[in-house]
């Protein structure tokens, strides 16, 4: 909602003037009508908003639109197109049934767009912090080509296909996470609880203490006279890291090694093949041509050193060589896909073979993530039997010399 001010003409030909609240231009000049008048200017109010409004603003700030939501609201615009319901009465519709506070703020933004004669992708292309261009173009291919519930369709897929990839990749290192996170507190706890008083026994008893011992007392001292050099110091290098981690150097840095990490690389990168399968498939299959494909997957593969790549395979994608050429020449794209992709564009069959990609690298991405939480089990298991082991013989070493002395 919010504020406009107005002049019109009553039933009685006099002028009058004042302010109403209303969601867009058009819906204040009804409300103004509704009471009989006839009005002559109606203009937003300039720096006023309703006190909905600004709490409708406060709510948007602290609300996210999530996949699922995303994908729900993709599928009601979908059935409601395939219906044969006009596009702005579809807006109206589901302003009223979405849910998620911040897109039901888009779709009036929206409503109002089209209503003074925006496209559809005009309106979405409005909104790219919730719409990326995957998605835009998408809308923009549906629309172009009178397609535009079938190609909801296939976005819907990826949408789908997106969250599930995502989520495998989540629940495959959420277990090591919370180990590694516990492992720390027990490691900080044992240090500044546990050895300070068993070295003080040991000190009194006037002991030679063996090394583990000493190594721990040494590193209990650092942490009590410097802890607040030591908490100085992470909080401003976790803050320097993730400055970096938002430049453009950094980002690729991040992503390469993602990538050249042992276990975690090959997850990711067959996920991003599953992801480059699927997408380009569904670009192919509504229209999109191959450059601007390329365009679009290096916008949305999430993982700039692959992106790097698709950069230089649009230049040679330019020069007229094919795709299974400038993608043999590139990183990372392993010789299945390549293959796969030259006998796809031999056989005038190319997304149909981006499919057998997608489908066969999702079950990669399952076995992967499979053998991620297999290996991941045991190697937590000796680092926590590592970092206790190393406690107790730092206790146990010099009790042992003790009960020789008593």
């Amino acid at each position: 909602m919010a504020i406009f001010k107005f002049k019109a003409l009553n039933e009685h030909g006099h002028e009058i003037s004042g302010e109403i609240e209303a969601e867009t231009k058009k819906h204040a000049m009804e409300l103004i009508s509704l009471k009989g008048n006839i009005p002559e200017s109606v203009k937003k109010k300039a720096g006023a908003s309703s006190k909905k409004e600004s709490s409708k603003k406060f709510e948007d700030f602290f609300t996210s639109v999530k996949p699922k939501d995303l994908v729900l609201y993709s599928m009601s615009l979908k059935t409601l197109i395939q219906a044969g319901v006009s596009i702005i009465q579809t807006f109206q519709i589901l302003e009223k049934q979405t849910e998620n506070q911040k897109l039901r703020s888009v779709t009036v933004e929206m409503v109002e767009n089209i209503s003074q004669g925006a496209s559809l992708y005009d309106a979405f292309s409005k909104h790219r912090k919730i719409f990326n261009n995957l998605y835009l173009s998408m809308i923009k291919a549906g629309e172009l080509s009178g397609t535009l519930p079938n190609v909801l369709d296939r976005l819907i897929y990826i949408l789908e296909h997106e969250e599930k990839v995502r989520s495998d990749i989540k629940s495959a290192i959420r277990y090591p996470i919370i180990v590694v996170f516990f492992l720390i507190i027990a490691f900080f706890v044992l240090l500044t609880f546990v050895i300070p008083k068993f070295a003080a026994i040991f000190a009194n008893a006037g002991l030679d203490l063996p090394l583990p011992t000493q190594i721990c007392v040494g590193m209990y001292s650092l942490l009590q006279n410097y802890w607040q050099y030591m908490l100085l110091f992470s909080a401003g290098f976790i803050f320097l890291l993730f400055r970096y981690i938002k430049t453009e150097k950094g980002l690729f840095m991040k992503d390469l090694f993602l990538i050249k990490t042992p276990l975690i690389g090959p997850l990711f990168l067959k996920a991003a093949m599953s992801r480059f399968g699927s997408i380009f498939s569904i670009l192919q299959a509504s229209g999109v041509s191959v450059l601007d494909s390329f365009k679009i997957l290096a916008e949305t593969i999430n993982n700039n050193a692959i992106t790097k790549e698709f950069e230089k395979i649009q230049e040679l994608l330019v020069e007229g060589r094919g795709i299974s050429m400038p993608l043999r020449q590139a990183k990372y794209f392993t010789p299945m896909v390549v293959n796969m992709i030259s006998i796809g564009e031999e056989s005038g069959n190319l997304d149909s073979m981006l499919q057998e990609i997608a489908k066969h690298y999702d079950i990669e991405v399952e076995y992967a993530t499979k053998n991620l939480s297999d290996a991941l089990g045991p190697i937590l298991i000796v680092g926590l039997a590592a970092v206790v082991g190393f406690f107790a013989i730092s206790i146990f070493l010099p009790m042992w010399d003790l009960t020789k002395m008593v």
